[in-house]
């Protein structure tokens, strides 16, 4: 079977040099779609809640558009990436256009924008010895995510004044899938901060599904 090729679109443009994750309908059909959506995304506004994602050096793959989903879903003020590549937007759901994000290098470059814009760091790490639901969230509040195996970077561990929390398990495995627990955070966020959700948009909802 041949290789799937991208749409004929005059809106097709791809940087030199970049690659992207192997996504279900191939390379160049990933790719395409992270490229465009993500000119599309230097439009997106901020959602209604003041709570930001950090994610940490993860794997450009599956988690990271779903992890964008759920911020959009929960209403994410912005997400920053530290050393993430391109990564298929499919598994989205289309929400990679509309919650803004940040690119950057250096956490220490993500720290002096969070500092600079109000934004306190809470890091969620399965050997905490803090319940993320017993802790008191800030009003701004930036939750930290690590890689999916090594988890939290040095250079987070080593950046002063960020709480580490960790979400409650009653299970034998160790952690849960960073997505899951992204969605967790912004839960728990929106439940101490959010005020009611709007009336469910059905037909909106099916376009995402």
């Amino acid at each position: 079977m041949a290789k799937p090729r991208p749409p004929d679109d005059p809106d097709r443009i791809i940087a030199p040099g970049t690659r992207a994750a192997k996504g279900r309908s191939g390379d160049a059909n990933a790719l395409w779609r992270y490229e465009r959506q993500r000119r599309r995304n230097a439009l997106a506004q901020p959602g209604p809640h003041a709570v930001a994602l950090v994610l940490d050096r993860l794997k450009a793959d599956f988690n990271v558009p779903k992890i964008f989903r759920s911020a959009e879903a929960f209403g994410a003020h912005h997400i920053h990436l530290v050393g993430i590549g391109p990564f298929d937007p499919a598994p989205a759901k289309g929400a990679f256009k509309h919650v803004p994000a940040r690119f950057h290098e250096h956490f220490a470059d993500v720290r002096t924008t969070l500092d600079a814009e109000g934004f306190e760091p809470v890091a969620l790490d399965p050997s905490a010895d803090v319940l993320l639901h017993e802790t008191a969230l800030p009003a701004r509040c930036a939750f930290v995510l690590g890689h999916e195996l090594h988890g939290l970077s040095e250079e987070v561990r080593g950046s002063s004044g960020i709480r580490l929390v960790r979400i409650a398990q009653w299970g034998a495995v160790d952690s849960l899938n960073v997505a899951v627990a992204a969605s967790l955070a912004l839960y728990e966020y929106a439940r101490q901060h959010g005020g009611p959700p709007p009336p469910m948009r059905r037909h909106a909802q099916r376009a995402r599904d």
